[in-house]
């Protein structure tokens, strides 16, 4: 179900219960910045997701609050994932969800990374 981005961050989100090891996942990358996993519902032959270990509900939470270097070591980090997956030759597809309209299902910032066959449209109408 789609969430209101503009809601106090919640602890007991799947992301946080991750990023705290109540969870298990399947470790792509990390860093004191982000942690990266596999997708447990693929939507890709490579679907990563990359989270930021601060406790940031959405892409407009985290560029509004997070410190610079938070900010540039997510950035950095998706680049180096994709890289490190050997995505930036055949191309790839980067999604950050926004709120209800934009289908945010979990409050905690994170980017998808889909790759590993043609991804076609961005939209289906």
């Amino acid at each position: 179900m789609p969430i209101d981005a503009t809601r106090p961050y919640d602890e007991s989100n799947i992301f946080a219960r991750i990023l705290r090891g109540e969870i298990p996942c399947s470790k792509v990358y990390e860093d004191e910045y982000v942690l990266a996993f596999n997708d447990i519902a693929p939507q890709a032959p490579i679907h990563i997701l990359v989270i930021p270990k601060g406790a940031y509900v959405s892409w407009d939470d985290f560029s509004a609050r997070a410190s610079a270097e938070e900010i540039a070591g997510f950035v950095r980090a998706v680049g180096r994932i994709a890289r490190e997956a050997g995505l930036v030759e055949p191309g790839y597809r980067l999604l950050a969800n926004v709120g209800a309209n934009g289908g945010q299902e979990v409050p905690h910032l994170h980017v998808h990374i889909f790759g590993g066959h043609p991804l076609g449209p961005m939209l289906v109408r």
